[in-house]
């Protein structure tokens, strides 16, 4: 099984990738400068919010299949902002180009490589703050970016489900990141698994999912 994640130079895709490649599973990263590559991983460069940049990754892949694809990266840059004086519209752009139209471009790119697989899967990174039955205000932007994959993903399972292929959204929690900051209550070493063991687990009956890292339905 190849596994393709982005956004796998830190935090929740670099402890996936290096989880997925210590089970014996081909893990393709994909990160914003060259890297060199580790055991079991390869990285190939891309800005997801470039759709150049995708072209240029689906050529390299041309022909290869990807069993599993993580759309992972993501961007939370509103953290703190006022309501009176934050959320730049510059910002509003920035973070729906990576959040949301990043992991469409990833998914249309790779769909080729997808249909090559036996049975292929999506797993898109949301938020809890995706939710829209919690909704206690504050970081506007990334609220909005993260609900927008949610709508996308719950979309994208209908339409791909005839061609086989599943998809599941998930919520991974707080978690201690440059992201999250250090007073998460949730490690990378806590969370990755449980992450890993849901996206094993995916399939046609799940297709369509807001899980929790424990497999519980999240809240939309």
């Amino acid at each position: 099984m190849t596994v393709l994640i982005t956004g796998a130079s830190r935090g929740i895709g670099a402890k996936l990738a290096h989880l997925y490649a210590a089970s014996g599973e081909p893990v393709i990263g994909t990160v914003r400068s060259p890297r060199a590559p580790e055991p079991g991983i390869t990285y190939h460069t891309l800005d997801v919010t470039d759709p150049a940049d995708h072209a240029r990754l689906a050529q390299e892949l041309s022909g290869q299949p990807i069993d599993l694809l993580v759309c992972n990266a993501g961007v939370y840059l509103d953290k703190g902002h006022d309501l009176e004086t934050g959320y730049g519209a510059d910002l509003w752009a920035q973070s729906f180009a990576t959040n949301v139209t990043g992991v469409f471009l990833t998914v249309q790119n790779l769909l080729p490589n997808l249909r090559l697989a036996r049975a292929p899967k999506i797993t898109i990174i949301s938020s809890m703050m995706a939710s829209h039955e919690r909704a206690p205000g504050g970081s506007y932007i990334y609220r909005s970016s993260k609900a927008a994959v949610l709508n996308l993903g719950r979309n994208l399972s209908t339409e791909l489900r005839p061609m086989g292929i599943a998809v599941g959204i998930y919520q991974p929690g707080w978690v201690q990141t440059d992201m999250g900051g250090g007073d998460a209550p949730e490690t990378l070493d806590s969370i990755g698994p449980l992450l890993k063991a849901r996206f094993d687990a995916l399939d046609m009956t799940t297709s369509g999912c807001f899980q929790s890292p424990d497999g519980s339905q999240h809240p939309y």
